[in-house]
């Protein structure tokens, strides 16, 4: 079977030799000197400075929106659930606008006639979908024009830039998720990477319980700290990350080889790199979208409508300034497999199959 996804394995010799450090010294948590070897280690690979490790994901979106006091919020439709779920179930008011077309991320267009008609929203959420970052200059501009606070969802780009410059770098705020699927992982974890050194000083009270540093308590918080297991696994798997991110992104330009012009492709940022996280395409005939699936399970090869639905239909009491173009996309997109498992004949076998149908 050729897996849609496989999880990156920690070498278990030096994976136990980071978890017999945190047992010879009792500190398993809050804060602990793999949390800190882990957080600078990041930092640095990355070219980042601020960056906060959090227990998952999904917490680091509610906790970077909680530090810069974004209460309401314009998101992308089209996205993992977990980027507006993160926000509903934060209360915070969110509402819907369209994505382009080409690299199915956040429309600035679309979303600068939303704020012209409806100024009242503190922030924008937007993801650099599938690792292609957003055209971060554009929405940088409109968030400044609006005077609005842009946290980046980047849970799917991690190591990847623009122009050399980590996509971490733009807006207020970025956010990772180090799930097991992703191209880095700490099995479940997060972090949030700030532009200013003040809202990573509250970010971090506020995931240990609002906690301050003379420990008496300030506002509220939560708990949302990366243990220090958690962080050995990533300490273990970032030894070998450069080169994961070199075969993933091999993989995914023999893809884009094999299938340009035989399926839409999602236009990449043309400054940006690749870290091969997910395998798009689109083919628009519902009909012929569900031959390749059928065609590809039968032949033992994983495939995922990936994003399906569209938000602003699942969330549908929520604002919508109009998702014609994420309705048509989150309809065609289907994610072929790839990982730091596959190999190129994989990749041809999945291709292969493709062209039977579609040539």
């Amino acid at each position: 079977m050729i897996a849609l996804n496989k999880p990156l394995t920690p070498d278990l010799a030096t994976l136990t030799n980071y978890l017999t450090q945190v047992n010879d010294s009792g500190w398993y948590t809050n804060f602990g000197p793999l949390h800190q070897l882990l957080t600078e280690r990041l930092e640095k690979y990355l070219g980042v400075e601020n960056l906060l490790l959090v227990s998952n994901g999904t917490l680091a979106i509610q906790v970077a929106c909680k530090a810069l006091n974004i209460n309401s919020a314009i998101t992308t439709p089209f996205s993992f659930v977990a980027t507006t779920s993160s926000l509903l179930w934060q209360g915070i008011e969110t509402a819907f606008s369209d994505i382009d077309e080409k690299s199915y991320n956040l429309c600035p267009q679309a979303l600068d006639k939303a704020l012209t008609q409806d100024n009242h929203y503190d922030g924008i959420v937007a993801t650099h979908v599938y690792g292609n970052p957003c055209d971060v200059n554009a929405l940088g501009e409109i968030a400044n024009k609006h005077n609005k606070k842009i946290v980046y969802d980047a849970a799917h780009a991690f190591g990847v830039n623009i122009a050399g410059e980590s996509v971490l770098k733009f807006g207020d705020a970025g956010t990772l998720s180090f799930h097991a699927t992703k191209v880095f992982h700490t099995v479940e974890g997060g972090a949030i990477v700030f532009k200013h050194k003040a809202d990573y000083e509250r970010a971090k009270q506020l995931i240990n319980f609002g906690i301050q540093a003379n420990v008496k308590l300030g506002e509220p918080g939560i708990n949302a700290k990366l243990n220090e297991y958690q962080c050995a696994v990533g300490l273990t798997l970032l030894d070998e990350i450069e080169q994961v991110i070199e075969h993933r992104a091999s993989l995914f330009n023999l893809y884009r080889d094999e299938l340009n012009c035989i399926v839409e492709l999602p236009q990449w940022h043309n400054l940006a790199n690749f870290n091969g996280a997910y395998m798009p395409i689109y083919i628009a005939d519902k009909k012929l979208q569900q031959k390749v699936i059928d065609a590809l399970a039968s032949k033992n090869i994983q495939s995922r409508r990936y994003f399906t639905p569209s938000l602003d239909i699942a969330y549908s009491e929520q604002y919508s300034f109009g998702c014609e173009v994420s309705h048509e996309i989150a309809g065609g997109v289907v994610c072929l497999p790839l990982h730091a498992y596959m190999q190129k004949k994989d990749i041809l076998q999945v291709t292969n199959e493709i062209k039977a149908l579609v040539v």
